[in-house]
């Protein structure tokens, strides 16, 4: 299965499966096999063991947003070394670090008095953001060789789901895309990488299509099909394909750019509706606002 078997988190997961007794109904066969967390939208990312849910999305995932000096979001798609950055949270603060800079930590929570900017992402225009301060812009900066600041959600943060038809009761996303959760299929995620290999390519990580969510026991892109299930206590509807887009080509540790995956996967994943995208993984709306979703939960497909 390719990179993604190696993984702490999913060797984990393996070692810790229960024994089933002689004779018992068989285990589900779908499970939550990997989460993972992007503190800071475009930035690096890493693997948990769990995650909370509250009502914007997973708890520390994107909390924080690089900008410009106009409040517009930046990503990997214009400046593909923020992957070079690498992220850590600890319950207080965030910790940005390089190898050639070193690190630099701020406050989770917004600092008494710190300054609110307006800012935007994608179509979301004007959402009150608090700035992180000068040392972290100025770090930032040096990093990415570009004007930027730092900022994060605090309480007078409020972005609506915005595709019609899809977002009810006013449900809310943090500085993510669109939506607050996106899964990849594992059993996808190994087809894309068999094609690969038969094209001559080398197998691509798991880490180039930057998921919250990685299911396994399922056939590939079964989470096509999916409506509403249940991970432990968490249920999901889907919003949706995922349109891939320069920074699934980026390598996420070097942040050198080829061609792969969108070449391979412009042969076979194409939308129906709009051929100038293609589609890997689903992107996800949680109707439990609370929660807290574990490696190894059950998935339940529901309707």
């Amino acid at each position: 299965m390719w990179a993604f078997i190696r993984h702490p988190v999913f060797l984990a997961l393996r070692e810790t499966q229960p024994t089933r007794p002689t004779g018992a109904t068989p285990f589900p066969a779908m499970r939550l096999s990997g989460i993972f967390l992007y503190p800071v939208k475009s930035l690096r990312g890493y693997s948990a063991s769990s995650v909370k849910v509250d009502a914007i999305g997973p708890v520390g995932d994107r909390r924080f947003l690089v900008v410009d000096g106009e409040g517009r979001f930046l990503t990997q798609r214009s400046l593909p070394r923020m992957a070079l950055i690498t992220t850590a949270l600890s319950p207080e603060t965030l910790t940005l670090s390089t190898e050639r800079t070193g690190a630099i930590t701020v406050a989770r929570t917004p600092v008494s008095g710190s300054p609110t900017r307006r800012v935007s992402v994608w179509k979301s225009e004007g959402l009150l953001a608090h700035d992180c301060g000068d040392l972290a812009s100025e770090w930032l900066g040096e990093c990415l060789q570009t004007k930027c600041r730092l900022v994060q959600i605090g309480a007078d943060y409020a972005r609506p789901i915005l595709k019609p038809g899809i977002a009810r009761n006013g449900e809310g996303v943090t500085f993510a895309d669109a939506f607050p959760f996106l899964l990849v299929g594992e059993a996808s995620f190994d087809n894309l990488n068999d094609r690969l290999v038969t094209r001559g390519e080398e197998a691509l990580p798991m880490n180039r299509f930057r998921p919250n969510l990685v299911v396994t026991g399922c056939a590939p892109f079964a989470e096509d099909t999916w409506n509403r299930f249940r991970i432990g206590d968490v249920v999901f509807r889907t919003a949706g394909p995922c349109a891939r887009c320069t920074v699934t080509t980026t390598d996420q540790i070097t942040a050198e750019r080829g061609q792969e995956p969108l070449r391979t996967l412009a042969t076979f994943r194409r939308d129906a509706q709009d051929p100038t995208d293609v589609n890997f993984g689903q992107n996800l709306i949680h109707e439990s606002k609370t929660g807290v979703l574990h490696v190894g939960d059950i998935v339940e497909l529901l309707d």
